[in-house]
């Protein structure tokens, strides 16, 4: 058996479950941060004089789920006493975390010469592009880190707003060195190190220290409290952001774009708009000038980042009509396209074709043309990081081909 032939079958089962790990923990994680942002919002102070308000109890709220009633209730620093059964929120992200750092070396650092590197933008090694790539991770918790225990980090709207703009400033510099969709995963990265990191590193250890001090006898320091919840509410305000960088791969539109670092600056800050929408509304305000910005952003990116008429080189018309152009199409995608859109890959690190596109049939070709037309022509992200070195002149002979009516010549 030629396990040689087998490694990049491994590597796409290993993709396959560790990626599936990654969005179950992501579920849980999010739908933690999400339920807890809300009940804080949500919860009601009791009566000043009420047993609750003796208790040391800030707020309650009643909510009835699954055919049961739930009335969570919140101390302002701690019960008066510690409960024998106490739970913790920290594996969901961790996890997370972990597993999206393995899918990141998986996808990433492991083929990094086609995933990370595109020489029209940086002539990289692959080592050179992973160590950017782990770099911008240590660096983007340092820096957030820094402006967090800062003076700044005690104004939120103006801290908000320097965060936004040091997440931009990333993914411009991360633009210029690695391929849009590894520049785009890595800001990704970076902020979701950030959330992880201020569990780990702030929220548990702050928890840690309130319950120590409870069983010590002591009454536990608020500090640690409102530091757990600064942090706490910045993952909430991250969520949006890296959900979409999660998915963005699949949008060579955005990624590709010459200004893709603004692209996702302005896809940023509508996630957090809109986020924000929800976060007054379980306060019981409704502010709909936040979503409607947001909408706005994104309504307004639709228009800038629509495909006019490729620029490119006139493709002269082959004699022999639709059979000849056809052909020709046909050569350029077994030259440059089928390597890795065949039912069993030749390039290096691809156990199966991208996204199940499969172009090594005259068929196939016909049935994918609009697909080719926009990977190859419009948006000239395909071939990834142009691997096969696919011309320009190439991309006008499948634009014009394509505008003629994509027929095939009755090709066999």
């Amino acid at each position: 058996m030629d396990f040689a032939y087998l490694a990049p079958y491994g590597l796409e089962w290993l993709n396959l479950l560790v990626r599936w790990l990654h969005i179950v923990a992501g579920i849980a994680w999010i739908g933690a941060s999400f339920y807890f942002v809300w009940l804080d919002n949500s919860i009601r102070p009791p009566a000043p004089d009420s047993d609750l308000a003796k208790k040391g109890v800030s707020g309650e709220l009643w909510a009835v789920h699954g055919g049961g009633f739930y009335n969570p209730q919140k101390y302002l620093v701690a019960p008066g006493e510690l409960p024998t059964e106490l739970h913790w929120f920290k594996w969901e992200a961790y996890t997370t975390w972990l597993s999206g750092f393995a899918l990141l070396v998986i996808v990433y650092y492991l083929n990094a010469r086609a995933m990370m590197v595109d020489r029209s933008v940086a002539d990289l090694t692959s080592l050179q592009a992973v160590g950017i790539g782990l770099g911008s991770l240590v660096a983007g918790w340092i820096v957030y880190d820094l402006l967090c225990r800062s003076p700044l980090g005690q104004r939120p709207l103006m801290f908000g707003g320097v965060i936004w703009l040091f997440l931009v400033g990333s993914s411009w510099v991360l633009t210029q060195l690695l391929s849009g969709r590894a520049a785009y995963l890595h800001v990704g990265a970076m902020i979701g190190t950030m959330m992880v990191a201020n569990v780990a590193m702030l929220i548990i250890p702050g928890q840690r220290k309130m319950v120590n001090a409870m069983l010590a006898g002591h009454k536990p320091d608020p500090v640690h409290g409102i530091k757990a919840k600064q942090r706490s509410v910045h993952n909430n305000y991250f969520t949006l952001p890296v959900l979409f960088i999660m998915i963005s791969n699949h949008y060579a539109m955005t990624y590709n774009h010459a200004h893709a670092w603004a692209v996702l600056g302005a896809i940023m800050l509508a996630g957090v708009l809109i986020r924000h929408f929800f976060n007054l509304r379980h306060r019981g305000r409704i502010a709909w000038q936040y979503p409607a910005a947001g909408v706005a952003v994104l309504l307004a990116l639709a228009v800038l980042l629509a495909p006019g008429a490729p620029a490119r080189i006139e493709a002269a018309s082959p004699a022999g009509g639709d059979a000849a152009r056809f052909a020709r199409v046909r050569t350029i995608m077994d030259q440059r396209c089928v390597s890795c859109h065949a039912a069993q890959p030749t390039q290096p690190g691809f156990a199966a074709p991208p996204a199940g596109v499969m172009l090594h049939t005259p068929a196939l070709v016909s049935q994918h043309a609009a697909r080719i037309y926009q990977q190859t022509v419009q948006l000239k992200a395909m071939p990834l990081a142009n691997l096969t070195h696919m011309t320009d002149a190439e991309r006008a002979q499948v634009g014009a081909w394509f505008e003629a009516g994509a027929h095939t010549g009755d090709a066999p």
